[in-house]
């Protein structure tokens, strides 16, 4: 098999809406629209000095619903600048941009290659600088933007060819229930289909499924929330004399989400958790100076601290100083190394010696007893949740939300429904202490 080397992208979503911000100056959400062209531009980049041999990008280049004329001639401007370097792209449509969507009616450049909606097409993928033939791409469209029938398993390798075959799918695999189940497939239908590499699009978090073959996410190349986290981008994939696929992650975002935990524990007072505060912002700053960061902060622990958050709103005030000071940053051009704290989730608690009211006779100790088992069991918390919530599955609606409602959020509500129980049956002065 002759070595080659290709790009995997996906959920680009060019211009699309940032969620769950508010209170942001027309500056930085000027900078935030723009970053994912940014992203787009660092893609294409990567792509020149990485010498890839072409590329695959699988689905939802940007949103249709957003009708964005802005989003889809930058992506045209982005396709002939890798068309000059001889960089072939194949592309299909996703859920966000389906083929039946409003769009530009322009014909693509000979160097692209989208795969329509009814049958996963085969297309040849050739080497840049001989020519040669190097693989066999398969893909398929959105024709509309719900499709609900595993598409996966229409796929099949082209008949007696040895070149390395890829598969290019915008859909759920194994049921993430964070994203829509588009397209809804298992590991076990890739794998059997006989191909060496699954192109994937439509969950934003990036994770490979699969080693051999290779089934990888790639995520989307910009965060647009809190619940997109970390680094963003695409990979770099070299394919050996063997056959085997090598992925590299190249990082592409310009803005960086994150979720910071910071505990109260041993802060006796406001001014000296504004100080920790101040200084993880500042941490922040110096560990990544190129990037805007949005975070949010996790109070955590146990302290005094806490009466003063729950009662006199001190992380609110704190939260508008901070946005303000930002807001000046962003006036002067000053995006890099800009921390916008989104917000901060008061998860902490007062103090109290929770080992002694662990063994006490108590219904604030039973209470407690059942909260540390059931943080501990994935079956407990199941039972405990469903049975809490049993009223409102009786509403479709709610049902529906509710379904999709990851296990992290539910420890949370769990965590925060035992802190409320501590708080009213301790006292807001605290629950009871130890009186040696």
């Amino acid at each position: 098999m002759i070595p080659f080397r290709f790009l995997h992208a996906a959920d680009l979503h060019l211009d699309s809406r940032f969620s769950g911000l508010v209170h942001i100056s027309p500056a930085i959400r000027s900078y935030l629209r723009e970053s994912t062209f940014a992203a787009l531009g660092r893609l294409v980049r990567v792509a020149i000095q990485e010498n890839v041999d072409f590329i695959v990008i699988s689905g939802d280049v940007y949103d249709v619903s957003d009708a964005s004329l802005q989003g889809q001639l930058r992506f045209q401007e982005a396709l002939k600048e890798l068309g000059q370097q001889g960089i072939h792209v194949f592309l299909i449509h996703g859920n966000h941009d389906p083929l039946d969507g409003l769009r530009l009616t322009t014909e693509m450049p000979k160097h692209v290659t989208v795969f329509g909606g009814e049958r996963p097409d085969l297309a040849t993928a050739y080497r840049r600088k001989d020519g040669q033939e190097v693989a066999i791409v398969s893909g398929i469209s959105y024709p509309t933007a719900k499709v609900t029938d595993n598409t996966a398993v229409t796929f099949s390798r082209k008949p007696g060819s040895r070149l390395f075959h890829i598969a290019m799918l915008h859909g759920n695999v194994d049921g993430d229930l964070l994203h829509e189940t588009y397209s809804p497939c298992s590991r076990r239908d890739l794998i059997e289909r006989g191909y060496d590499y699954w192109a994937l699009g439509h969950i934003h978090k990036r994770s490979v499924l699969h080693e051999k073959p290779a089934i990888i996410y790639p995520g989307n190349i910009q965060g647009r929330s809190i619940k997109e986290t970390g680094p963003k981008g695409c990979y770099v994939v070299d394919v050996d004399e063997a056959g085997s696929a090598t992925p590299q992650f190249h990082e592409l975002d310009y803005v960086r989400w994150q979720v910071r935990d910071l505990s109260i524990e041993g802060l006796s007072n406001e001014a000296e958790w504004i100080q920790r505060v101040e200084q993880v912002i500042d941490d922040i700053r110096e560990e990544l100076p190129e990037l805007m960061s949005v975070v949010r902060f996790r109070l955590i622990g146990r302290g005094d601290v806490h009466k003063v958050l729950a009662e006199k709103g001190a992380a609110e005030d704190l939260l508008s100083e901070l946005q303000r000071r930002e807001a000046v940053r962003a006036e002067r051009k000053d995006y890099k190394g800009l921390v916008w704290v989104e917000g901060f989730a008061v998860e902490s608690g007062l103090a109290i010696d929770r080992e002694r009211l662990l063994e006490e006779d108590s219904f604030l100790g039973e209470m407690l007893r059942i909260t540390e088992r059931t943080e501990h069991s994935t079956e407990a918390l199941e039972e405990l949740i469903n049975s809490a919530l049993k009223p409102l599955m009786e509403n479709q609606e709610l049902r529906q939300l509710l379904s999709v409602t990851s296990q992290e959020e539910k420890l949370s509500w769990l965590r925060n429904a035992a802190e409320q129980g501590i708080t009213m049956l301790g006292g807001m002065e605290g629950a009871p202490e130890d009186e040696n």
